[in-house]
């Protein structure tokens, strides 16, 4: 799903995330509005793709170190993002 050089893909969600959860708004500046379900719509993202993110995710904050008080907001969203972005059955 991703390609093989990921500066852009990184730089992307972290400044998306950062602007979700009330940082500042650079990712609109420099994208526009996000449209998570057009961008993603190319990938085929099933149960497994979503239940496999959710859990990059939950290994990524406890990672960064993200404070406990924090993370279940934190995974409120991705699981939902998650489930939202899903466009297979399969």
């Amino acid at each position: 799903m991703f390609p093989q050089e990921l500066d852009e893909a990184i730089r992307n969600q972290a400044e998306f995330l950062i602007q979700y959860f009330g940082g500042p708004t650079a990712y609109n500046a420099r994208k526009g509005h996000p449209r998570l379900r057009m961008r993603h719509m190319p990938f085929r993202i099933g149960l497994q793709e979503r239940n496999d993110w959710v859990e990059v995710m939950r290994a990524a904050l406890e990672d960064a170190a993200i404070p406990q008080a924090e993370r279940p907001a934190m995974m409120a969203y991705f699981e939902r993002a998650a489930t939202v972005l899903m466009n297979s059955d399969t």
